[in-house]
């Protein structure tokens, strides 16, 4: 109970050993200040703040447990590469992109992806479905193309939200995740006509 104490512990001990040496017990002891200096009876552990303790501690448990229970049979990172856009000569723009699927899942799963609440971007490439053995990755360049005009500005490129949903073809419910990226989309004067 001194404040230049560092709790090293050393000196427990130092006094069971001395005092077990004299036949007494040690004068350093696991209990409360009251139990030691005001000697006012035994510690009582079950009192409101370790109850509240122990329900905090549960609870997160809990969570915690909860949470790793809810294992994703797949993975998906999706980076866009280092060109913005490409514009066609029949007025179309591409964006490319690089997904790195991951099978998390103990058996192999046939993959692809489609593009969620906006039907004028087009998946080009990959064309087909591409299966990925359990625990293993794949690197795939996707290619994005709309022949819609998505915006009209003139002074600059304009993003365009875009949300991802792949799927495992053999288990589409279970084995899904939904990733948010964006589309480029130029100026509008360099769109061929």
């Amino acid at each position: 109970m001194q404040l230049e104490c560092i709790n090293c512990l050393e000196c427990v001990d130092a006094c069971t050993k001395v005092m077990g040496a004299l036949g007494k017990p040690s004068l350093v002891r696991w209990s409360s200040e009251k139990e030691t200096i005001a000697q006012e009876g035994k510690t009582s552990y079950i009192r409101a703040k370790t109850i509240g303790y122990f329900v905090a501690l549960t609870l997160i448990l809990i969570a915690l447990f909860a949470m790793g229970s809810k294992k994703e049979n797949m993975l998906l990172n999706v980076n866009k590469t280092t060109r913005l856009y490409k514009v066609l000569d029949n007025g179309g723009v591409e964006n490319d992109y690089i997904f790195l699927f991951t099978n998390t899942d103990s058996k192999a799963h046939t993959y692809y992806f489609e593009i969620v609440g906006n039907d004028k971007i087009k998946i080009v490439r990959p064309e087909e479905p591409f299966k990925i053995g359990a625990g293993k990755k794949k690197k795939s360049v996707v290619v994005l193309e709309t022949h819609e005009m998505l915006a009209n500005d003139a002074r600059k490129d304009v993003p365009i939200p875009v949300k991802i949903r792949a799927y495992a073809v053999d288990d589409k419910e279970n084995i899904a995740v939904e990733r948010d990226s964006v589309f480029v989309f130029p100026r509008s004067d360099l769109i061929k006509k």
